[in-house]
């Protein structure tokens, strides 16, 4: 069964056991670690508290150059910047070329990664998503921190579970996160 999260928890034992978020943000509260962040950075500070004793600080980022000025004007034209923002304007723009348009992970990711391009770019990937989203074969990419999401998924795909429950497959993964190792679906 899994342990209670001490600070004399081995890291061996740590990282063969799941954990939620708001357990290792509580962890974190009690031991004077930072508690900010994604569920991977808290993860990687309190491992390094379980390694060495030592509080790691988050990374900061800079917030020096990031003025966020309005952004106005806005056209297919409009170049993505380095500091671009996923804003109601820019939703609200967008939502006048695409009517159905919405902030997708994909669309996020594509921001972030095709600085200089323009909005008219966006709207392009937008429909290229979208396309590739009628594909029967077709997987949204799910994050590593999201256990769950994957677990249910692989759970389904696996033709031993055809005709099984929602509810089957929460009981499984219940199951599969109470036990030390990985908590991938295994049949």
């Amino acid at each position: 069964m899994r342990p209670i999260l001490t600070k004399n928890t081995s890291v061996q034992s740590y990282k063969d056991f799941y954990w939620l978020k708001e357990e290792l943000q509580a962890f974190c509260r009690e031991h004077g670690i930072s508690a900010s962040g994604s569920k991977i950075e808290i993860s990687h500070r309190i491992e390094t508290f379980l390694l060495t004793g030592e509080i790691e600080k988050p990374i900061r980022k800079s917030k020096i150059n990031k003025k966020i000025e309005p952004q106005s004007d806005l056209s297919l034209d409009s170049v993505i910047t380095a500091n671009h923002r996923c804003s109601q304007e820019v939703r609200g723009f967008f939502k006048t070329v695409i009517p159905k348009f919405h902030f997708s992970t994909y669309i996020q990711n594509y921001f972030k990664s095709n600085v200089g391009k323009t909005y008219r770019d966006v709207v392009d990937a937008w429909y290229e998503e979208e396309e590739r989203k009628k594909n029967p074969s077709y997987k949204k990419s799910i994050a590593p921190q999201f256990e769950y999401n994957q677990f249910i998924r692989d759970f389904f795909k696996d033709t031993l579970n055809k005709g099984k429950s929602r509810e089957a497959a929460i009981e499984a993964w219940n199951e599969i996160k109470k036990l030390p190792g990985s908590n991938k679906y295994k049949n």
